[in-house]
């Protein structure tokens, strides 16, 4: 149950997010933030550390964990409800790791 709300919130992310441009910000880290309070994720213990544990997700994918795995030990080890920690995993994915968003398939796309 809870992988498939992660998953959800992950494909809820990315998906619209890969085909909007979101506002412009100066960095990278602020889009990130900004990403974060857009769906009122404001569980990290500082900007600081939220950019960390963004970056900590990229790592993770590097070395083959998937993002439905990644988005269960953000859930394991932060107190963000699940919905959270797939939208963090996704929000990470976006901004420093963009080459792990899953390509769009036939039932991924609007209809037209």
């Amino acid at each position: 149950m809870v992988t498939r709300l992660v998953l959800a919130a992950a494909v809820a992310l990315l998906g619209p997010l890969a085909a909007v441009s979101t506002a412009h910000a100066d960095t990278t880290d602020d889009k990130f933030l900004s990403m974060l309070r857009s769906e009122g994720i404001t569980d990290h213990v500082s900007p600081a550390h939220a950019i960390e544990a963004g970056h900590m997700v990229c790592q993770k994918l590097d070395g083959g964990s998937t993002p439905e795995a990644v988005a269960n030990d953000v859930v394991n080890s932060s107190n963000m409800p699940a919905y959270h920690s797939g939208y963090f995993v996704g929000a990470a994915i976006k901004a420093y790791c963009p080459q792990y968003i899953p390509e769009e398939g036939p039932a991924q796309k609007p209809p037209t």
